[in-house]
C-alpha cells in the first residue's frame, strides 16, 4: 500500500461488502488487542481466543459503528468487555494455581530486568515485578481496567473514558486510587 488508508476508509470498504478490508484492521490492531486482553486473561491461549472473539464481535457490530470515537477505542471497549466475560466464566471454574511464572516473562520490557549483573538485584526486581502484577491483579475491576489502559496501553484519559463509558473525572479518580493501592503494596519492598 503506497498511501496510508485510514481506519474510517477501511470501515467504509467493509460496510460496502469488501471483507478483506477488515483483515487490514485486524492486522493493524491484533497485537495491541492481544496485549490488552493478556492483562485480564493470564493464559496466553485463552487471551488469543478472547482476542479472536473480540474481533469477530467487532466485525459483526461494524454496521452499527457510528464513528463517534476512534475505531481502536471502540474495538478496545469490545475487547475489554469480552475479556471480562471470559473472567466471569473462569471464576465459575475451580482455580488450579494462583500465579503462572511464565506470565512474568511475557511482560513488555522484561529484557531490561535481565541486564543487571548481581543475583540480588535480579531477585529484587523479580520480586518488585511480581508484587506490581499481584497488586494490579488484586485491584477491583474498574481500577484494574483504568490503570492498565493508561499505563500499559498508553491511552489518554479521554480514550479511557470512552472505553469505560464514564466521565473523565471518574477515570482520573480510578487511576489515582489504583496507583495509590499499588504504591501501598510496593512500599515495604522499597524501604531499604
Amino acid at each position: 500500500m503506497a498511501n496510508k488508508v485510514t481506519d474510517n476508509e477501511l470501515i467504509e470498504r467493509v460496510k460496502n461488502g469488501e471483507k478483506s478490508a477488515y483483515d487490514l484492521l485486524v492486522l493493524k490492531y491484533q497485537q495491541r488487542v492481544v496485549n490488552l486482553v493478556s492483562r485480564f486473561v493470564r493464559n496466553h491461549s485463552d487471551a488469543l481466543d478472547v482476542t479472536q472473539e473480540a474481533f469477530i464481535k467487532a466485525y459483526r457490530a461494524l454496521p452499527n459503528f457510528r464513528g463517534d470515537s476512534a475505531f481502536y477505542t471502540w474495538l478496545y471497549r469490545i475487547a475489554v468487555n469480552t475479556a471480562k466475560n471470559q473472567l466471569a466464566v473462569q471464576s465459575r471454574r475451580p482455580k488450579i494455581s494462583d500465579y503462572d511464572v511464565s506470565d512474568i516473562e511475557q511482560i513488555e520490557g522484561n529484557t531490561a530486568l535481565k541486564d543487571e549483573a548481581t543475583p540480588e538485584s535480579l531477585l529484587l526486581k523479580d520480586e518488585l515485578q511480581a508484587t506490581v502484577l499481584k497488586a494490579i491483579e488484586d485491584l477491583p475491576e474498574d481500577l484494574k481496567t483504568a490503570i492498565m489502559l493508561r499505563e500499559i496501553e498508553g491511552l489518554s484519559y479521554e480514550e479511557i473514558a470512552c472505553v469505560m463509558e464514564c466521565p473523565i473525572g471518574t477515570v482520573r479518580s480510578r487511576i489515582f486510587r489504583a496507583r495509590e493501592s499499588i504504591d501501598k503494596k510496593m512500599s515495604p519492598l522499597l524501604q531499604n
